[in-house]
């Protein structure tokens, strides 16, 4: 179970992330070696999955986002496992869910420009194993994409 301090050192960290160990200690009132132990606890138990940096694909280059909502020949007794392996390797695909309900998966999908997309999707999606059903949508704008959790 979490405490005041564990919440303290998450808020300041979900805040600046490439805070030192030192700094998170002097604003949570810890020493290092209490911030360093607790941050290890936090680690070893999950709550802490890592610190990565986050890079904007648009400002790479990519200015089409897609969800595809795929609807499964789920006859096939593999199918999900099949097309999950197939989705992992498609570079454009950059993140994958699954669901109980009439949508199985959803995948969504980046690309340079449309061309770009409908050759990723000819090339690549159209040719995923197990698909009975797609549903494209466009993304247009993100209203709340929020990552810092209120701990």
């Amino acid at each position: 179970m979490l405490d005041d301090t564990d919440r303290r050192l998450l808020r300041l960290l979900q805040d600046d992330p490439a805070r030192g160990v030192g700094d998170l200690a002097e604003h949570a009132g810890l020493s290092v070696a209490q911030a360093q132990r607790r941050l290890d606890k936090l680690k070893d138990t999950g709550v802490i999955r890592g610190t990565r940096a986050v890079i904007d694909w648009r400002a790479m280059g990519w200015t089409v986002e897609v969800s595809l909502r795929v609807t499964l020949d789920k006859t096939q007794q593999n199918a999900f496992d099949e097309l999950l392996a197939a989705a992992r390797k498609v570079p454009e695909v950059i993140e994958i869910q699954t669901f109980l309900g009439k949508v199985d998966v959803r995948l969504y999908v980046i690309a340079r420009d449309m061309k770009d997309y409908q050759r990723i999707y000819r090339d690549h999606i159209l040719t995923l194993p197990h698909i009975a059903d797609i549903e494209a949508l466009v993304h247009v704008a993100t209203v709340k994409a929020e990552e810092w959790l209120p701990v």
